[in-house]
């Protein structure tokens, strides 16, 4: 295994792609959620806003670019056919895709803390002065659900990063995987909100990945959410597991 992570780690510190990409991550989160922070106003009490997930709205757009970088890791290798000489020096594919995986996950981690700790400190320098005060019913802003729901965060897109990496293992194309991860995270929502039963429309909340793992950035009104925020954060978890399983099967038993 400590080779494979050292053939793993050699191949994402020599190619640029990947570290532009965990840049431009934290970069577009944190100016986003700046931009979210200079919008909101809260001029009296109970004036529906929840500063978490104002602060942390660049997450939405972040998340695609985290996608990207989770597929690339592997599809890249796919698209050169460089895959044939990873799997002719590494024979044990299992032992191949644990690895980078493994090697993945860490800077993933980095760039999610720089980002969502950009974002909380731009939210806290800049929401106090809208109105988001213990006047208007906001105490502070950096109490335990908001210190969950920036840890949470951080988990969640780490966890897309993998489960692209699982969808892009299963699928081998680029454009394809890419699809598939974007279509799975934006088509929940929008299909939520398009239900006209609010049954159906709750458990489509419940089963989707970006909907039910970003629950855990809600720190106001948390009992009137589908699902709570640590078991939002667990469907995420199975998303990604299936579509690593997935991908560890068809890697297994197809032909490179």
């Amino acid at each position: 295994m400590s080779h494979a992570l050292h053939a793993e780690w050699t191949k994402f510190r020599t190619v640029a792609g990947p570290a532009r990409l965990l840049v431009s991550v934290v970069v577009l989160t944190v100016a986003a959620g700046a931009a979210a922070d200079s919008a909101a106003r809260c001029t009296s009490a109970a004036c529906g806003y929840d500063p978490a997930k104002v602060s942390f709205t660049g997450v939405y757009p972040g998340q695609a670019v985290v996608a990207v970088a989770g597929v690339l890791a592997i599809s890249n290798e796919y698209s050169t056919q460089m895959i044939t000489l990873t799997l002719t020096a590494m024979p044990r594919r299992l032992t191949m895709l644990a690895a980078k995986a493994a090697v993945m996950t860490g800077p993933v981690l980095i760039a999610s803390a720089l980002a969502v700790t950009g974002s909380a400190l731009a939210g806290w320098l800049m929401l106090r002065g809208h109105g988001f005060t213990a006047a208007n019913g906001y105490a502070s802003l950096t109490a335990g659900a908001d210190l969950r729901a920036a840890f949470g965060t951080v988990l969640y897109l780490t966890l897309i990063a993998l489960f692209s990496l699982g969808v892009a293992t299963a699928v081998r194309d680029s454009a394809a995987a890419i699809g598939i991860v974007l279509g799975v995270l934006y088509l929940f929502p929008i299909a939520a909100s398009l239900a006209s039963d609010a049954t159906v429309s709750r458990h489509l909340e419940q089963i989707g990945p970006m909907n039910a793992g970003l629950d855990v950035q809600t720190t106001i009104g948390v009992h009137g959410l589908p699902l709570s925020p640590w078991e939002g954060l667990g469907v995420v978890t199975l998303w990604t597991a299936g579509a690593l399983l997935l991908g560890a099967l068809i890697l297994r038993f197809r032909d490179a």
